[in-house]
Formats: structure tokens, C-alpha cells, sequence
């Protein structure tokens, strides 16, 4: 089997990127970063991921991005945003958060003798991150491919980012047909330690949202609802 380095977050996007990585027949290879983010609970969430999916290896790094902060994942001192109304790049944004990742992938992906990574990035149902666009993917393996000694051997590296184009109602009903237990994933960006979403932040409005177009049961507990959500009509 050829091998691949997955990111896994342990929310829902990268969780259904392993799933496919592992149905294209990839031995995979699970890293997830700790930087400090708020949401550490997301990092159990991997955990049990990579193991549901049986992952080769699940690796955890520790980086700690707080010493820059600039970011609401990052800097306690900034509010996450929960009013679902951004226009701009949110403050939920880390800075150089998905270059590092990358980075630290294809590190790992040439000691294992690995051409493919695997990133659950989407500029569809995306928070206007610039991280997260096909133009960034393709100018990181554009990069990659002269910064290597693989590369410059012939072993060309190449980054998958299979749910570039598709909604989250589409990388559901897709996780759902690989069957992901979706129960086992953490996407909100101010999750307790149990893993309970808020059910008000960004984050949360699309994942239930998605959830809601696919016309499935969303399992995320959360602990508060929309407003308006559970109104009478």
C-alpha cells in the first residue's frame, strides 16, 4: 500500500478526509497539532478518530502557537465570535496556521519515504480563511516539489484536498457512505473538555447546518441551541 500523512484536526472535514484517504487504499498516517488551541478536546477527538479508522500511526505535535497568539483559538483574550455574520476574515483566523501543519507534514512525509498528504481544507462551506483556498494548496506543492531532497530525486509530493469544491452537506453524506461515526468528532472552536459543542459558534452553525441540508441526525451534543432554534411557530 502506498502511504500518506493525513491531518486530523479531529473535527469533522478531517476525519472524512482520512476516511478517504483510507478507501483510495493509502496507509495512513494521522498527525495532529497541538498549538494551543482552545479547543483541546479536539485532540481526544483525533485520537479516537485515528483509531476508529485504523490509522498506521497517529502522531501529536506540540507547537505552541499562543507565544504569537493573533488569533481567538489562540489568545483567550479575544472573544470568539458567535453572531454567524462575518464579512471579513474571521478572528477565529490563525495565523500561518495551515503553511505550518503542511510544513510539518511534509517533514514527516519524506522521512517515511511518502509522495502523499492528505488535508481536509474547503473552500466551499469555508469561514473566508486564506489558508483554505486551491490557489494556497497548489503554491504549497509547488513549494514542496523544489524544497525536498525527495522531490529532487523524482519522488514528486503531491497535497490532496479532496473536499475543496464540496459542501458540508456533501462531505457528510460522503463520511456518512465511508462510515464515519461522526459522534467521535469535535469541530467547535470553544469545546469543554467532555467535547460538548457550544452550538453558537461559527464553527457549530455549519457544522449543524450541514447536518440539517444532509437531512440526517446531527449526533454533536451541544449546549446551547440557535436562537430561535426550539422557538414555537
Amino acid at each position: 500500500m502506498k502511504k500518506a500523512v493525513v491531518l486530523l484536526s479531529g473535527g469533522l472535514d478531517s476525519a472524512t478526509v482520512l476516511a478517504i484517504a483510507r478507501d483510495r487504499q493509502f496507509e495512513c498516517y494521522a498527525l495532529s497539532v497541538d498549538y494551543g488551541q482552545r479547543h483541546l478536546s479536539e485532540l481526544q477527538a483525533a485520537k479516537n478518530v485515528a483509531r476508529s479508522l485504523n490509522s498506521r500511526i497517529h502522531h501529536i505535535i506540540r507547537l505552541d502557537l499562543t507565544e504569537f497568539g493573533g488569533s481567538a483559538l489562540t489568545d483567550r483574550s479575544i472573544n470568539i465570535p458567535v453572531s454567524g455574520e462575518s464579512v471579513e476574515i474571521p478572528v477565529t483566523y490563525v495565523p500561518a496556521r495551515n503553511t505550518i501543519m503542511l510544513s510539518l507534514a511534509l517533514a514527516w512525509a519524506e522521512t517515511l519515504d511518502c509522495q502523499d498528504i492528505f488535508i481536509g481544507v474547503n473552500a466551499v462551506d469555508y469561514s473566508g480563511y486564506p489558508d483554505c483556498r486551491p490557489e494556497f494548496i497548489q503554491a504549497f506543492e509547488n513549494m514542496a516539489n523544489l524544497a525536498t531532497k525527495a522531490a529532487i530525486k523524482g519522488r514528486k509530493l503531491s497535497i490532496h484536498a479532496p473536499l475543496m469544491n464540496l459542501s458540508k452537506q456533501e462531505i457528510i453524506q460522503e463520511g456518512l457512505k465511508l462510515g464515519i461515526d461522526y459522534r467521535l468528532t469535535v469541530s467547535c472552536y470553544q469545546a469543554n473538555e467532555a467535547g460538548q459543542a457550544c452550538g453558537i459558534c461559527d464553527s457549530c452553525r455549519i457544522r449543524r447546518a450541514g447536518f440539517a441540508a444532509a437531512g440526517v441526525i446531527d449526533p454533536t451534543p451541544y449546549l446551547s441551541p440557535l436562537p430561535g432554534e426550539y422557538d414555537e411557530k
